[in-house]
Formats: C-alpha cells, structure tokens, sequence
C-alpha cells in the first residue's frame, strides 16, 4: 500500500508544533484562576471605559456648578487724556498736586438674566447630569453583558479541551499499543494509519481551541485591565442557570424595562432635556437688562458727575422663533425615539424568553445520568477495542457519537448561559 507524502509531512509538523506551542506558552503566561464573581468585582473596580464615563459624570456636575454663577461685572474706564489742552477748565488735584488737568471716566456694568434664564439653565444642567448617569448605567450593562458571555465561552471552550485532552491520552495509548502490534505483523499499516489519523485531529482541534481561548483571553483581559501575560483560568464549572424563569413574568421585566433600561431612561431624560431647552428658547425672546452705575470727572457740566443708566436689546427684528421651533421638534422626536425604544424592550424580551425556553425544552431532554452514562460507555468501548472484541469502525463510530452527544450538552450550558444573560440584559436589570 503507498502512502501519500504530503499527509505524513503535516502529521510530523503537528506532532512538533503541538508540544512546542505548549511550552512557550507555559513559558510567557502567568495562569491566574479566577471565578465569575471575582471577574465582575475586578471588572467594575478597574475598567477604563467605566472609569471614564464617571469622568463624564464629574464634568457634567461641574458644569451644573458652574451655571449658578452670576455672570460677571464689567468695568470701563475710558476718556483719559495723556496731555492737556491750550484752553481748559482746572479741576482740583486728585493726589497732590497732580491731576488738575486730568479728565477720566469709569464705569461698572452687570447683566441681570431676565425670565428665568439662569434658573432654567441649572435646571438644564442638572438634567444632563442624570443623562450622565444613565450613559454610565448604558455603558455598564453593554458591558456587563460582554463580561459574562466571554466568561461563558471560556469556560465553554475549557470544557471541550477536558475532552479532547481526554481523548488525546486515552488514543495515544491505543496508537503507541498499535505501533508495536504493526512492528510484529499482527494488524495491517492501514488501521494504524486511520488511529493515528484520529489522534492528529484530535490534537488539531485541541490547537484551535486554544487558539479560540486566546482570543477570548485578550478580550476578558481588557475587560479588566489585566497584564498580557496572565493567562486567566475561569474556576467556575459551566453549568445551567439556577433560576427558574416563567412566562407569567414576561409582562412584569416588560414593565420593568421601561423603568430600568438604561436606553430607555436616556429617551426620557432626552425628552426632559428638549423640554427645558423650550423653556429657556421661550425665555430668549425677552431681552437681558444690563443696569450700570458710572462716574465722570471733567467731561461734563458737572466736575464729579456720578449717574445710573439701564440697557437691553429691543426685540424688533429678532424674536427667537427659530429656536423655539426647533426646539419644538427637537420634543416630538425624543418622544418618537422614546417609544421605539420601548417598542424594541417589548420584542427583544419576548424574542429571547422564547429562544431561551426552546433550549431549556432540548436541555430537558437530556437525563441527569446522560452524561456519566456516556462516560461509562466511551471506557467500555475502549476496553472492547483493545481486546479487539469490536472493530476500528465500530470504535470510531461510538466515538464520534460520544464527541457529538458531549457538543450537544455544552452547547446547551453555553447557550442557555447567553440566552439568560442576554434576558438580564434586555430586562436591564438583573433577574
């Protein structure tokens, strides 16, 4: 029987860059086992994304402070002359015997808000304030729901290396017994070649998912602002969620949705917000008064001529209507966007309650003792298989169904996991 080449090359270049990947991996990571909770405890002490949006938070109640100030004075001095004139009216000396030629004018001016303005604008600042505050509780949500789900396939992923690895040491045993049967004549280079076949795939898979791992890695890392050379290990078993959830409680996280999801509350303090802008846009019609006091030394009848005045634009041509009409619109459209949102709440919670009960349904299928039973059987089979009371085929094919029924349970945890959290996330709360 020939052999092709080409398969044999790629078998010895896996079977030295399997154990050579795993050393240097060993070499550059720090392993750092870690649970579900004491991710999230990290997540929210040091993610940046968080620390930043309270940032948000502190400039915007900043700004909130900043709008009770009154605005300030403005001081004017004008009509000083630097020299005298050939005809002028001696005035008496300012300090000594110095300025009994000198003219000066100086003025004080402050800008008085009228309607309400400066009330309104606080009150504007305070509602951006809470907008702050809901785009904190946006941002966590969003990634929260990151968080968990990337924990979930990590842990999904460590639970196929256990059975890959499994299968590695258990057909490494039957390759090598297999080698030295082919050595001494007794099975043909064909049932050699197809064991050792499996047990390459077998470690090509187990080198995918690790790669897969990686990838998760880079992200649950930044996540929470670990070193690049830590290698996380999530400690918790994947199992399926505790919580028993009901369709009679749909209607409740519908109405639960609308008081504490995060894109909702932001529609709402986005329609607060155009309603105040409309205040202060109406307030914009009537002018500020600006009221002074100023005093004049030789520029009039009078030597020391102290007077009041009062100014204020006068509202002929423009009389803020543009604004105002914006700002109208800008009511109704936060209102429409408001009532997507809800809308959208509505359909999502429904759509995952009923993807999750479609997997709970094939999760009930599956017997408490399914698992160990398979377990059982894969040690039976291998046992039969090297007493060679059943064939390679049959062997293989048991094997493949083991693997197969071993997916379709994980596949479930991890997707029952999603689902839940995916409903949490929905809901806006956690359930």
């Amino acid at each position: 029987m020939v052999l092709n080449k080409r398969p044999l090359k790629k078998l010895f270049f896996t079977l030295f860059y399997i154990p050579c990947f795993s050393f240097f991996s060993a070499q550059i990571s720090d392993t750092m086992k870690i649970s579900r909770k004491e991710a999230e405890t990290i997540f929210l002490a040091k993610n940046l994304d968080l620390i930043a949006q309270n940032l948000e938070i502190s400039q915007a109640e900043a700004r909130a402070v900043q709008a009770k100030y009154w605005p300030n004075p403005t001081l004017s001095i004008s009509e000083v002359n630097l020299w005298r004139t050939y005809d002028i009216e001696e005035q008496p000396a300012l300090i000594r015997n110095w300025g009994k030629s000198t003219q000066i004018s100086a003025e004080i001016e402050q800008v008085i808000q009228t309607a309400g303005k400066r009330r309104k604008n606080i009150e504007l600042q305070k509602i951006e304030v809470e907008g702050e505050k809901y785009e904190l509780q946006e941002v966590l949500r969003e990634l929260k729901k990151t968080l968990r789900n990337t924990i979930t396939e990590i842990l999904y992923n460590q639970e196929q290396q256990k059975i890959y690895q499994g299968q590695i040491a258990s057909i490494e045993k039957l390759t090598k017994s297999y080698n030295n049967q082919l050595n001494l004549g007794n099975i043909s280079k064909a049932e050699y070649v197809r064991l050792k076949a499996q047990e390459i795939e077998f470690k090509k898979k187990l080198v995918s998912l690790k790669q897969e791992i990686e990838d998760q890695q880079v992200e649950l890392k930044a996540l929470l602002m670990l070193p690049s050379q830590t290698y996380l290990e999530i400690s918790d078993p994947l199992v399926m969620p505790e919580k028993q959830l009901s369709e009679l409680e749909v209607n409740q996280w519908m109405e639960k949705a609308k008081e504490n999801r995060p894109d909702i509350m932001i529609s709402k303090n986005k329609e607060k917000h155009a309603a105040k802008n409309l205040e202060i846009q109406n307030a914009m019609k009537t002018p500020d008064v600006a009221v002074s006091i100023g005093y004049d030394r030789g520029g009039n009848i009078m030597k020391d001529f102290i007077g009041l005045g009062v100014s204020m634009d006068l509202p002929i041509f423009d009389r803020n209507k543009g604004n105002i009409q914006e700002a109208k619109l800008e009511i109704e459209k936060s209102k429409l966007e408001t009532r997507k949102n809800m809308m959208k709440s509505d359909n999502e919670i429904v759509s995952v309650f009923r993807n999750y009960i479609r997997t709970q349904q094939v999760s009930q299928e599956i017997d408490e003792n399914y698992e160990s039973t398979l377990d059982g059987l894969l040690v039976s089979h291998e046992k039969n298989f090297r007493l060679r009371n059943i064939s390679m085929l049959e062997y293989m094919d048991f094997l493949d169904t083991y693997i197969g029924n071993k997916m379709i349970i994980l596949d479930t945890k991890k997707e029952l996991n999603q689902y839940y959290e995916n409903l949490q996330y929905v809901v806006g709360q956690d359930l």
